[in-house]
């Protein structure tokens, strides 16, 4: 890299780090450290690779089911206890229709897969909204509720469908890309794989495509954040009345928010079931979507890097104990203790940053427009 270059990179990570407040810096310095550590921990043994990719691409999904419900209850207001039904479409989409081990014998392929998983996240989404979104959040509070565990039900119960409890396996998604990467890396076999038999090429595929997924859900969500519709969505979360008395829809702007945050979370269901390649009921239990409602809690409502830093959180506190476990560093199981580690993390917050770790601040405003304030030729950005 030329001089020239590198200049220009150095400006641009000091122009980024200043437009940061402070307590965001502090948050970027404490996701540096920790990668640092991840980096430590996997070159000195502690940690094996076949481990932290995986997981690595467990949180890419998880960050994208909590910018799902982001959506719903950040942007728009709305109260969504069906977080884990949408999701389990997603899986149940990959199990049924993509997979030769599934009990009504289609192999359709993940392109079929990953389009029935919308289109049915958004039918679902549409079905439970019509009755609901003109009522009081409480309603569709409850109707969501009823909804995860008649979905829930549904799956447990149709054998002849969808396998029942006994799950259905799942073949892996694009073997052929995972033969690409395995040839493009595969002469530093050896300097990666120091720690494995082999090296976790199908860990390493996962976590490439969750996080291209998850690029492009963040920039498209961050574009209508700050969009007219972004902002008009916000004051229908702040005042409904005012929203309608400006002559604007709520009613379809709750609608469009609600089916967006669910086929969000139905492809996080997709990415899940080839993560794993393997689904059953119990992963559609009530407990994940109070992880889901924790992340976006704790990261900041409304913000969309909030967010992603919740989903990191929440596969921390997850996986975290069972990583403890297996390694014997403490003499007793910390898992059991998961939720209430939870817990103490929903007191903190809620004692001491209500708004969330990174609440939505500068990020709802244009860089143009902020540039514009900042010279004092602007007026009000918000």
């Amino acid at each position: 890299m030329s001089g020239k270059r590198l200049r220009r990179v150095r400006q641009w990570i000091g122009g980024f780090y200043d437009s940061l407040d402070a307590v965001d810096q502090r948050v970027l310095w404490g996701v540096i450290g920790f990668a640092l550590l991840l980096v430590v921990a996997t070159v000195t043994g502690v940690m094996q690779l076949g481990f932290v990719l995986p997981t690595l691409a467990l949180t890419g999904m998880w960050v994208l089911l909590a910018l799902g419900l982001n959506v719903q209850w950040g942007y728009a207001g709305l109260i969504n206890f069906s977080v884990a039904a949408f999701w389990g479409i997603g899986m149940y989409s990959v199990a049924l229709l993509a997979t030769p081990e599934s009990p009504i014998g289609l192999s359709l392929g993940p392109g079929v897969a990953f389009i029935v998983a919308i289109v049915s996240s958004a039918l679902v989404a549409v079905i439970i909204g019509i009755p609901t979104l003109r009522l009081r959040a409480d309603y569709l509070a409850i109707a969501s509720l009823g909804l995860a565990e008649i979905i829930r039900l549904l799956i447990k119960n149709q054998e002849g469908i969808t396998a029942g409890t006994q799950g259905v396996s799942i073949q892996p998604l694009l073997p052929e890309a995972v033969a690409v990467i395995e040839g493009a890396v595969g002469a530093f076999d050896s300097v990666f794989a120091w720690d494995a038999v082999a090296f976790p090429y199908r860990g390493l595929t996962d976590l490439l495509l969750v996080s291209v997924a998850v690029l492009v859900v963040y920039l498209l969500l961050r574009r209508m954040h700050r969009s007219p519709w972004g902002r008009v969505l916000r004051t229908v979360r702040a005042d409904e009345e005012l929203a309608e008395a400006l002559g604007k829809n709520a009613y379809a702007l709750k609608m469009q928010a609600f089916v967006l945050g669910s086929v969000l979370m139905g492809i996080a269901g997709f990415f899940y079931a080839y993560q794993f390649l393997y689904v059953s009921p119990s992963e559609l239990e009530p407990i994940n979507t109070f992880y889901v409602w924790v992340a976006v809690i704790l990261g900041g409502t409304g913000s969309n890097r909030g967010a992603v830093l919740g989903g990191l959180t929440i596969v921390l506190v997850r996986e975290g104990p069972r990583f403890i476990n297996d390694a014997g560093l403490l003499p007793v199981d910390p898992a059991a203790f998961r939720l209430l580690l939870v817990g103490l993390l929903i007191v903190l917050i809620v004692r001491f940053r209500s708004e969330g770790i990174l609440p939505p601040r500068a990020e709802l405003i244009w860089p143009a427009a902020r540039e514009t304030n900042s010279d004092g030729a602007g007026g009000d950005v918000s």
